[in-house]
């Protein structure tokens, strides 16, 4: 399933996707903006292919590209986390450095949103880093709301 606004979509990460990055064919058609791909953090796919390994294909939750809608130039990442609550679904998201600043965050945040209403979740939630003051930005301007707070992470939470 992909989630799309006007200025992005997110494209469900594949196993073919992971496989692909793992042996190093990063194919410049993925247009990834300013070079950048998942392959920098290999830690991820791994833990993405472990799980469809041990319990199958993840979707909805796992990983999602981001891919502009302009160009489909893939400029960040989002991930969906089921939790212990089938009520609550959890996730994270980031832009390349040269996609930051154009609201694309906001519209990013959006779109996991409307993916994880379409898996009948009730509350969205995401934590972020207190420093990261463009990801706070962008997840208050999509409506979430602090709901917690460490020294170190702002939680954020809507009931969507």
């Amino acid at each position: 399933m992909e989630a799309t606004t006007v200025p992005l979509t997110l494209h469900p990460f594949t196993v073919a996707d992971a496989e692909r990055l793992l042996a190093g064919e990063v194919d410049l058609t993925d247009g990834w903006e300013g070079g950048y791909s998942f392959i920098d953090e290999p830690e991820l796919i791994d833990e993405y292919l472990g799980a469809v390994r041990e319990g199958g294909d993840p979707a909805p939750f796992g990983p999602y590209i981001v891919r502009r809608g302009a160009d489909g130039a893939a400029i960040g990442g989002v991930n969906l986390f089921a939790t212990d609550d089938p009520r609550v679904v959890e996730f994270v998201f980031g832009l390349v450095p040269a996609a930051r600043g154009e609201g694309l965050g906001t519209h990013t945040v959006h779109a996991a949103l409307a993916l994880i209403r379409s898996v009948g979740a009730e509350i969205a939630r995401a934590e972020c880093e207190v420093a990261n003051l463009s990801a706070r930005r962008a997840l208050t301007a999509a409506g979430m709301l602090e709901a917690a707070r460490t020294d170190d992470a702002v939680i954020y939470e809507l009931r969507v």
